[in-house]
C-alpha cells in the first residue's frame, strides 16, 4: 500500500518472513522505484512473504497506479531486446496457461518443457485484478526465464486489450493470443495498434497474432480470420464458450463441437497456419487426453491447450509420429533429395507421385523427430 504525503520523505513499513537476510534489499527495492516515478514523500507498507523482485516491483507498480502515478512511457529497463524472433512454423504443440495474477507459477514453468507458455490475462483474471496482472506479466517477461518455450499472453478483448499491449508488448512477448476473435476487423486493429507500439520505441515487429474461435460467429468467419494478417502463427479453438455459445453440453465424445473443429482446421490449412486444439478440462484423466488428443491429431490439429503441467507429456507422446509415420517420411524426403540431385522436378517414391506439401509435411515429422522448433 502506498500513501503519499508532502514530506517526511520515504518512510517504509515493511513485513517480511524473509526481513532478517533481504529485509534491506526490499527497501533499496522500493526507494530505487519510488524515485524512479520521482516520488520523494510517501509511506510505503509492504506485506512480503519471500516474494521475488519482479513480484515486488510489479505489486508496488500497481499500488502507484491506484494512486494516479504512472511512468508516460517505457524506460530502457523496461523495453525487452533479448527475445528471439518466434517462428510461424515452430511448434505449438502444448500451450500451457498460466493465470496471470498468479506469479509463483511463473517461475518454473519452463521446466515442464511446453511448447508454449500463455501468461493469462483474459478469463483466469477477475476484472478487480486486471491492472495488477498486467503488471505481474509486464515485470515477468522482463525477468522470468521461460526456457525454450515460446512466451504468449492472453490479452483480454478489445478495448481492454489495447492497455494490455501498452503493457506486454515493449516487454519482449512472442505471440499474442487473441480471444473470442469473431472479424477480421478485430485482428486489424490489434495489428495497428502493435505497429504504432513498435514504432514509438523503435522496436522492429516481430510479434505474432494467434486469433481463438470462441463462437459461431468465430466458427462462420474462420477463414476471414486465419487470413486477416499476415503475422497469424495459427488458429484455435476454444470449446468451453463455443459450446456455452451454441446451446450444447461439451461431452466427451464431441459430436456437437465436431462441425466447428474440421471448420477451424480447414480454415487455418487453407490460410497457410497451424491449428489448434482446445484444452482438456479434466486435469486427472490422462486416459481421456490421451484418446482426445489422438482424436485431435487425426482431425489435422496440430497442438493441444493445456491447463496443467501433467498434461504437457502425454500431449506431447500423443502427437509424436508413429513409426510408420517416421518411415514413411523418410522416404518421401531421400526420393526428394534423389530428384533434387539428379535435377529432376519430379519427386516419386515407386509408382507414385509426391507434390510439395506432401515433402513439406514429411520434412516436419522429422523436424519433430529430431527435436527442431
Amino acid at each position: 500500500m502506498v500513501s503519499l504525503t508532502t514530506r517526511g520523505g520515504i518512510r517504509i513499513g515493511l513485513k517480511s518472513k524473509v526481513e532478517a537476510l533481504y529485509g534491506a534489499s526490499i527497501r533499496g527495492q522500493v526507494i530505487g522505484m519510488l524515485e524512479h516515478f520521482g516520488i520523494r514523500n510517501a509511506e510505503v507498507t509492504v506485506t512480503d512473504q519471500g516474494a521475488v523482485p519482479f513480484v515486488i516491483a510489479a505489486r508496488l507498480e500497481t499500488a502507484l497506479l491506484r494512486c494516479g502515478i504512472e511512468r508516460s512511457e517505457q524506460t530502457a529497463e523496461g523495453i525487452s531486446k533479448k527475445v528471439p524472433v518466434s517462428k510461424k512454423e515452430r511448434f505449438r504443440r502444448t500451450r500451457l496457461y498460466l493465470p496471470g495474477n498468479e506469479p509463483h507459477y511463473f517461475l518454473n514453468a519452463g521446466l515442464h518443457k511446453p511448447d508454449g507458455i500463455i501468461l493469462d490475462l483474459e478469463d483466469s483474471v477477475a476484472p478487480s485484478e486486471k491492472e495488477a496482472a498486467r503488471m505481474l506479466v509486464r515485470n515477468a517477461l522482463l525477468n522470468v526465464d521461460f526456457g525454450a518455450a515460446e512466451r504468449m499472453v492472453r490479452i483480454n478483448q478489445l478495448p481492454l486489450g489495447i492497455d494490455d499491449l501498452q503493457a506486454v508488448i515493449p516487454a519482449g512477448v512472442q505471440t499474442i493470443l487473441v480471444p473470442k476473435c469473431e472479424s477480421a476487423d478485430q485482428l486489424r486493429a490489434i495489428d495497428a495498434e502493435i505497429d504504432r507500439i513498435c514504432q514509438q520505441y523503435s522496436m522492429k515487429r516481430t510479434v505474432l497474432l494467434l486469433p481463438i474461435i470462441e463462437s459461431a460467429l468465430g466458427v462462420v468467419r474462420a477463414f476471414e480470420i486465419a487470413a486477416a494478417s499476415p503475422w497469424n502463427c495459427a488458429l484455435a479453438i476454444g470449446l468451453e464458450d463455443y459450446t456455452a455459445d451454441i446451446g450444447a453440453e461439451r461431452t466427451a465424445e464431441g459430436r456437437e463441437s465436431l462441425f466447428a473443429r474440421s471448420t477451424v482446421i480447414n480454415a487455418a490449412k487453407a490460410a497457410g497456419i497451424q491449428a489448434l486444439d482446445s484444452v482438456y478440462s479434466n486435469v486427472s484423466d490422462d486416459a481421456g487426453l490421451r484418446a482426445s488428443v489422438t482424436e485431435a491429431k487425426a482431425l489435422g490439429f496440430e497442438g493441444k491447450g493445456c491447463i496443467h503441467p501433467r498434461q504437457i507429456a502425454i500431449v506431447h507422446e500423443a502427437l509424436a509420429p508413429t513409426e510408420k509415420e517416421i518411415e514413411y517420411a523418410r522416404k518421401v524426403v531421400d526420393a526428394f533429395h534423389e530428384a533434387k540431385k539428379n535435377g529432376s522436378g519430379v519427386v516419386a517414391l515407386g509408382s507414385k507421385m509426391i507434390d510439395a506439401p506432401v515433402v513439406k509435411r514429411a520434412e516436419r515429422i522429422l523436424a519433430q523427430v529430431n527435436g527442431r522448433r
